[in-house]
């Protein structure tokens, strides 16, 4: 009686050593696309370009600047609001071009 399922001789079929090689090169290139993207800076404004954040592709923030004419001791809430919308906005800029450059590498595949 014949075997069902399996490879012949227990081995692995050609394809799945592709695949593994497809896998690896992919693995690869995304960890050199990560380590492009941690350098690569976005900067983002709010309040009228009165806050300017730059953050990396870390999502590490490296700069915050302040045009005087936002900081009125009286408002401090505008100043606080300008400052978070300013850097959601670049946040968001680093994880739209994570996503964009994973979604080249992986063909659009899930991860």
């Amino acid at each position: 009686m014949a075997k069902r399922g399996g490879f012949p001789g227990g081995g692995m079929p050609g394809n799945y050593a592709n695949l593994m090689k497809q896998a690896q090169r992919m693995q690869r290139q995304m960890e050199e696309s990560q380590k492009e993207l941690e350098t690569k800076e976005f900067t983002a404004t709010a309040g009228g370009g009165a806050v300017e954040v730059k953050v990396n592709g870390s999502k590490e923030l490296l700069s915050v600047k302040l045009d005087p004419e936002i900081v009125d001791p009286e408002d401090v809430e505008t100043l606080q609001d300008a400052i978070v919308a300013a850097l959601n906005d670049a946040m968001k800029q680093a994880d739209d071009a994570t996503n964009a450059l994973m979604g080249n590498i992986t063909g659009g595949l899930p991860f």
